[in-house]
């Protein structure tokens, strides 16, 4: 018995929504101009990711150590935190609300292949991080994933399905803990 043939294997048209040339220039502009940039260049980083199409926002932060694979599929709003060593996998678009933090090492999915037939197809579906969410430290936010406004995720959760606004989460899956207490504004 045969479960995959990965010879059969083929990249659906306009996957990447960009050409191949187009996608290795962003490859090396990230390896040249973005992760070796000192740690204090946030506005270089925007700069560059709206260079190539990301959508992003105001005071946004990221670390150069962040790693986007294709950033016109990527928005972030305004005053959005993106930690060390995270990993944006935008085979699907990736959308980060305001005033969210996604923490080190986290990996945020939009990728997967369909094993259920032999040429094993690559399938892409959106992430939405909602306003006010905080990630915790290595994390990882699956395919198809809306994690609701103001949620916490445990540090080395694992978020596999749609989870509501407003709680505190941990686990692999995750669970619901307890429901998040706003917190007074400055």
């Amino acid at each position: 018995m045969s479960y995959q043939q990965l010879n059969t294997f083929q990249m659906p048209p306009g996957f990447r929504g960009k050409s191949s040339l187009y996608v290795q220039l962003w490859w090396l502009v990230q390896a040249i101009l973005f992760h070796p940039s000192p740690q204090v260049l946030y506005g270089w980083r925007r700069f560059l990711l709206r260079c190539f199409g990301a959508r992003i926002g105001k005071g946004v932060i990221l670390r150069p150590s962040v790693r986007i694979t294709y950033p016109w599929k990527l928005t972030i709003e305004d005053y959005a935190w993106i930690g060390d060593h995270v990993d944006l996998y935008t085979l699907g678009t990736i959308h980060i609300g305001a005033h969210a933090v996604v923490s080190q090492k986290s990996y945020l999915c939009t990728g997967t292949h369909d094993y259920h037939h032999s040429s094993f197809p690559i399938q892409a579906y959106p992430i939405v991080i909602e306003p006010e969410v905080w990630i915790a430290t290595d994390v990882f936010i699956g395919p198809g994933v809306i994690v609701g406004k103001g949620s916490v995720v445990g540090a080395r959760s694992s978020v596999f399905k749609s989870i509501e606004g407003g709680w505190l989460y941990a686990g692999s899956p995750v669970v619901a803990l307890r429901k998040r207490e706003g917190v007074p504004t400055a």
